[in-house]
């Protein structure tokens, strides 16, 4: 027993009394260190880990405490005789797992998921370097010192004896008044306690909306392109599901709803395009589904993320007739830890919805409940969404500023509408599947879109990008090796100077053909931008459609090249561009002569 070494991972997350006790109780479990064995001193055992006998001492004091050790005088300590006696063991004996199961499981299962083209889930994303897909979080948003402090509010005596009790299937009403009070009236609803549920999540609210309000016998209505899991979930209820277009302005509401009775919408940012559903569009739903007669499910997704302009009331928060189910939950940023989310509806649909959640679990767990209720009531939570709200943004913008920089002339973005992430388009013909895979090896994570469209032929050449998952100074060196590998894997595909129609210019007649010139284009978000190129070197920019967005600079030409530093744009740094002139067209070739951006140009009203 005395020869027994216990190994100490420096790599731990536990200090050195945690990873011993840890160590300790793991042997005494696994048989390791036998019922009746004694352990070497505190002062051996510390020299055989080389760490100070103190820090030995306290972890046996610990497990002495719990039972797992036991002291006799003058003898020294033993591991506890009575602490296995009510485990199972096989004295050594082993089951082999068998080849040919006994049990045939294909037969006995009479329902499954449907897992359809659901995107492949990598445990391990955070250890990518560039990890741009949404809805995971890096480590360093989640409010750590906030939720201790909440969490230890929620375990004081008096709390735990309420929330210990047991509720049968009552939720916490701290939570359920913090939400009533604090969260809603944000999305201008109002709610009476009995008008709310608590959830594991908007998966878990998802389905149990599925369970209740999808049959064989109604005709659901999906975004195209639209939320994959809640495409399941009707489909697994036998649903007959209608595919209806998102346009700028989110789904399209046209006769083609006449016949059916459950449409679900995700308003505020569309899954997966993030577009925003203004409030003309949500009255004239709204319209027509008093006028059809169906019921609306609210996905209230990403509601926290209107950068741009203040955020349009809920459905729900419009709704005169109580057509509208919400569902929402706290910020996913909480969400991989407490899964907490909630559902707004009719008290009556709450009652029925109460009682199958019965039928999964009485209630999400009370102590989850009252710690999120004290971090709301503590002002945590808001705190947190403005922190994470220009936090987003900033990465957002980082994002967009990168893929404008680094950009191909075939890289096309959605069009600035907040949220986490941004949509890129390439060329008809692109395989984003294979890009995708290549970049992964790279160490880049994206998203292609074609899963959440009920067509996979649709969208081949899109994918998603989000900012959620990390830091700020990885965006644009991920950027960076993305778009080096879109152009090598588009190589035989993109322009190059000495193939290149138009004339190629250079010295002299390159600076007299930039001299007093405007530079007309779109950056890569849409917006248009110009450029006023001066006889002496100045450069005026201007992008936005009310040229909210403005840089000053300089250009130059030295040899073959021509040159240009912006003070703000582009990050400020010089660049040099081989030029070609097609008509009123302006090609930029790279110091590899491949094209990396084309533009009109025309001469200026009045030279200066």
């Amino acid at each position: 027993m005395t020869d027994a070494i216990i190994y100490l991972d420096p790599d731990s997350p536990l200090n050195l009394q945690n990873q011993i006790r840890q160590k300790l109780v793991d042997g005494i479990l696994n048989g390791a260190f036998p019922p009746g064995s004694r352990l070497p001193s505190s002062r051996k055992l510390a020299g055989q880990l080389e760490v100070a006998r103190n820090t030995v001492v306290l972890a046996y004091q610990q497990l002495l405490a719990e039972g797992y050790l036991v002291s006799q005088q003058r003898s020294g300590i033993f591991v506890n005789k009575e602490m296995l006696d009510t485990r199972v063991g096989f004295r050594g004996e082993t089951v082999a797992a068998s080849a040919e199961e006994a049990v045939r499981w294909k037969r006995w299962v009479k329902s499954e998921a449907n897992s359809g083209r659901a995107p492949r889930d990598l445990p391990s994303w955070s250890k990518y370097p560039y990890p741009f897909i949404d809805g995971k979080f890096d480590s360093s948003l989640f409010p750590l010192a906030e939720w201790r402090e909440a969490s230890r509010l929620a375990l004081s005596v008096a709390d735990v004896r309420e929330w210990s009790t047991g509720s049968g299937d009552t939720d916490d009403p701290m939570l359920i008044e913090e939400i009533r009070t604090k969260i809603l009236p944000r999305r201008g609803i109002q709610a009476k306690p009995d008008e709310i549920l608590i959830t594991l999540g908007t998966q878990h609210s998802l389905y149990l909306l599925s369970e209740l309000l999808a049959s064989k016998s109604v005709t659901a209505v999906m975004e195209e392109p639209g939320n994959t899991a809640m495409r399941q979930l009707l489909e697994r209820r036998g649903a007959r599901i209608q595919q209806q277009e998102v346009d700028a302005s989110g789904i399209v509401v046209n006769d083609a709803l006449q016949a059916c009775d459950l449409v679900y919408v995700t308003p505020s940012h569309q899954i997966p395009t993030t577009v925003a559903m203004p409030v003309e569009r949500r009255k004239k739903l709204l319209r027509a589904a008093s006028e059809q007669n169906f019921l609306i499910v609210e996905d209230d997704y990403e509601c926290e993320t209107s950068y741009l302009e203040r955020p349009a009331p809920a459905l729900r928060s419009m709704d005169k007739e109580g057509r509208v189910v919400y569902v929402a939950s706290f910020s996913k940023v909480l969400a991989p830890g407490i899964r907490l989310g909630f559902i707004v509806a009719n008290s009556e649909f709450i009652r029925r919805a109460r009682a199958l959640r019965r039928a999964m679990l009485n209630h999400p767990p009370l102590n989850n409940q009252r710690t999120a209720a004290y971090f709301l009531s503590l002002g945590h939570y808001d705190a947190l969404m403005m922190r994470m709200a220009r936090t987003f943004q900033e990465r957002r913008t980082a994002l967009r500023d990168a893929l404008n920089y680094y950009r191909s002339v075939s890289l096309e973005i959605t069009p600035e509408v907040g949220g986490t992430t941004w949509w890129v388009r390439l060329p008809e013909d692109f395989n984003v599947d294979y890009l995708a895979s290549e970049a992964e090896r790279e160490g880049i994570l994206i998203e292609p879109v074609r899963h959440y469209y009920a067509d996979p032929a649709k969208a081949q050449n899109c994918f998603r990008m989000g900012v959620t998952s990390l830091p700020i100074e990885q965006i644009r060196p991920g950027v960076l090796k993305l778009t080096e590998l879109i152009r090598n894997l588009a190589s035989g595909r993109v322009e190059h100077l000495d193939s290149s129609s138009g004339e190629w210019l250079t010295g002299a007649e390159l600076s007299a053909a930039m001299s007093d010139r405007i530079i007309l284009y779109n950056v890569v978000y849409g917006v248009p931008c110009t450029i006023e190129l001066h006889r002496d070197g100045r450069m005026v920019g201007r992008a936005g459609y009310a040229n909210e967005d403005c840089d000053t600079g300089r250009w130059w030409v030295d040899g073959d090249r021509w040159h240009r530093q912006w003070q703000q744009w582009v990050y400020g740094e010089e660049a040099a561009y081989y030029v070609v002139i097609d008509g009123d067209r302006i090609k930029w070739f790279n110091e590899d002569r491949q094209i990396v951006d084309a533009a009109f140009i025309r001469t200026a009203v009045t030279a200066n």
